[in-house]
């Protein structure tokens, strides 16, 4: 007899069928990630000032509408609970050390930096990311910028042509200039914790290159990071390495470290890459408490100015922008009047200390104890459920894990860089953009962290 050819049953519908797979990574489902890879790229264009208002904050704002407009458009719940507190939370203290400043008025500016920085970017990349693949795209463009800027930084050491130091024009500052001393250093940081993260653990869907080219990039990068003299940048990028490859797991991190140590060998013994200035930047960071050099030495004043200002006002601190205002009345005498700058086509100038260069002092001294309450629980809760995902992500297939170690890395640079460092530049939209990835790995819905 004739087999009997029988179509096939319709799907079925209702509660006991199967949920049909979510169709995800076409074009369409792209374009909003457009103003985030600007936001990432422009900061790559010189720019005369070290405020805001540049390029890359322009992007950001594109960004944050084009988020509202599809949210509007999709009609759906922006965010979950527990994402709409950790992503607000540090919005609270925001708000309060600008009603309580002296002159609400003077720290309205703070306050939308503020917002813009550490809640709207962070939640826009949250809600534009899509799925891993997204996320990939955006840590993609952030090895790109690190490799533009690296290699305009090993040039300008090469040629002489960068910002001045110990008098001569070696510094590697990449197109940021001599105002903006560690924004070269903070982009080629991103890019190459991201290409390694990369590198130990590459996606199954991957071709086959892609593994090998990401360690050769974090390799490279290591050079325009060692030539940028960022001593507060070499430790939070030795720091986030250190955590990723722990958490990677035995067996790679044993391997990348070999690689690193051949590297390191490599660079130092066969290329050079080790001067006397290096050296000595190097050995400095052991003495920076028996004997700081001058800008330590300064460092260290503002530190006690900030704290100085938050025993003053230990609740809800002196205001937004307010430390530049209160900060003679707090530093002792032997505050130098400003840094020198020069170099990277750019005449001498002197710079005024105007922030402590440590985050969590200035917030600390002008938001209080609210404010950093708010903001480092914010950060912690982040960085704790990227870990969390990140350890149950290993134990299971489907999960993106290169994207839960770049998350992971990044966040931790960025907490521990803010030791060192606090927010000013072009590239401070980026710190923005790092949390909002990191966000996302830690509290985004568990279908889309999955690997695409």
């Amino acid at each position: 007899m004739a087999a009997v050819l029988t179509p096939p049953a319709p799907a079925r519908s209702g509660p006991g069928a199967l949920p049909r797979p979510r169709r995800r990574g076409g074009r369409r489902d792209r374009w909003p990630l457009l103003p985030l890879v600007a936001v990432v790229l422009l900061p790559a264009l010189p720019y005369g000032t070290s405020g805001g208002g540049g390029p890359a904050d322009m992007a950001s704002g594109v960004a944050v509408l084009v988020c509202v407009g599809r949210l509007l458009y999709l009609r759906r719940r922006p965010l979950s609970a527990t994402a709409a507190l950790v992503l607000g939370l540090p919005a609270v203290g925001f708000a309060v050390a600008t009603v309580t400043a002296a002159d609400p008025a003077a720290a309205l500016p703070g306050l939308v930096r503020y917002l813009q920085v550490f809640v709207l970017v962070p939640v826009a990349v949250f809600l534009l990311l899509g799925d891993a693949c997204g996320f990939r795209i955006v840590a993609g463009s952030l090895v790109l910028l690190a490799v533009v800027q690296g290699a305009t930084g090993v040039h300008q050491y090469v040629t002489g042509t960068g910002a001045s130091y110990m008098g001569e024009d070696v510094r590697a500052v990449g197109t940021f200039g001599p105002s903006d001393i560690m924004g070269m250093a903070t982009v080629v940081a991103y890019g190459l914790l991201a290409a390694a993260a990369c590198a130990l653990r590459t996606p199954r869907s991957a071709p086959a290159w892609l593994r090998p080219c990401a360690a050769s990039l974090a390799a490279v990068l290591v050079v325009p990071l060692t030539l940028s003299f960022s001593r507060g940048v070499w430790i939070a990028t030795a720091f986030a390495l250190l955590v990723a490859l722990t958490l990677a797991g035995r067996r790679q991190a044993l391997t990348s470290l070999a690689v690193l140590g051949a590297a390191g060998v490599v660079l130092v013994g066969g290329f050079g890459v080790g001067s006397k200035m290096i050296a000595d930047r190097a050995t400095s960071v052991t003495q920076v408490t028996r004997s700081p050099d001058r800008s330590v030495s300064d460092r260290y004043t503002l530190w006690n100015a900030a704290g100085a200002m938050w025993r003053e006002q230990p609740v809800a601190g002196v205001g937004l922008k307010g430390f530049p205002a209160h900060r003679d009345a707090h530093a002792s005498i032997g505050l130098s009047s400003g840094s020198d700058t020069a170099g990277a086509g750019q005449e001498f100038r002197r710079q005024a200390l105007l922030s402590p260069h440590n985050m969590y002092l200035l917030v600390l001294g002008e938001q209080g104890l609210i404010g950093l309450t708010a903001l480092v629980g914010s950060w912690a809760a982040i960085l704790a459920g990227a870990v969390r995902r990140l350890r149950l992500a290993r134990s299971r297939g489907p999960a993106a894990v290169d994207c839960g170690l770049t998350a992971v890395a990044l966040m931790t640079w960025q907490s521990v860089n803010f030791l060192y460092a606090d927010i000013g530049g072009p590239t401070t939209v980026l710190s923005g953009v790092v949390l909002g990835l990191a966000a996302w790995w830690a509290l985004a819905e568990p279908d889309r962290v999955s690997a695409a």
